[in-house]
């Protein structure tokens, strides 16, 4: 995807019941990697006090709040695992532990431990140095949104926008492997209403890289469009992202 190629996509304009949301068979996430197998410098709590946070993934900064994981599941992979298939931006902002933790399958406490840790940082320091985020086209909402990429499960993804395109709210709708997996008008418009936005983006990913939608895709596409205008709150785009292209359903080009 070249920068030119971004600068074509037109600028979103505000505008004055079950869906089927298919998705594809579940790859099996693979994660092997344990803490105590890695050398010293490399493990997470080490690697914080050797060389300071900034230097860390977002994996391995959770992977030190939890501290240890489940009988189940080592802390480094949980946390690999949870970044991966909730999103980093995504985790950043969510405000329900609950949802998390059923969503990528970690434990309630887990979940909490997240959401209160987001929630100090968000209280000191806003993201992008101190500077709100802005969506106007396509091309800036998959610049925002192409980390979902690489998750290897199908994720429906929200970004809730105030009257000045700026986002105020980012949430993971669903993660789900299921041929059919029922989405609600109302799990896409209630953040919205909780956060005072008028317009909505969603997006989702395909693990297959190809970025044609499905009639599903496009049926989803055009029941929200109506819910959304029966709500007043428009639906500016519904975006298919892959690791290393986007498609416009609304707008029709990239």
């Amino acid at each position: 995807m070249s920068t030119a190629t971004y600068i074509l996509s037109p600028t979103y304009k505000f505008r004055d019941t079950d869906m089927i949301f298919g998705s594809r068979d579940d790859i099996t996430n693979e994660y092997v990697l344990r803490v105590k197998d890695l050398p010293d410098d490399d493990k997470p709590r080490e690697k914080l006090l050797n060389g300071g946070a900034k230097q860390m993934t977002v994996a391995e900064l959770v992977a030190v709040l939890w501290s240890v994981g489940t009988k189940k599941e080592e802390v480094m992979a949980m946390a690999q695992r949870t970044t991966r298939e909730y999103g980093e931006k995504a985790l950043a902002t969510t405000d329900n532990p609950m949802k998390l933790a059923e969503a990528v399958d970690i434990p309630l406490v887990k979940a909490c431990q997240i959401v209160a840790g987001f929630e100090l940082g968000r209280r000191f320091y806003s993201n992008k140095n101190g500077q709100p985020v802005f969506i106007r086209n396509a091309a800036q909402a998959y610049e925002h949104l192409k980390g979902m990429a690489s998750g290897k499960k199908e994720q429906l993804r929200g970004l809730y926008l105030n009257s000045r395109y700026q986002v105020v709210h980012d949430e993971v709708i669903s993660i789900g492997t299921l041929t059919s997996n029922i989405v609600h008008p109302r799990e896409v418009f209630q953040p919205a209403i909780e956060h005072g936005a008028i317009a909505v983006i969603i997006a989702h990913n395909h693990p297959s890289d190809n970025t044609t939608p499905t009639d599903d895709d496009l049926a989803i596409t055009s029941q929200l469009v109506t819910a959304g205008k029966i709500l007043g709150i428009d639906l500016l785009d519904h975006l298919i992202i892959t690791n290393d292209d986007f498609l416009s359903i609304l707008n029709g080009n990239k």
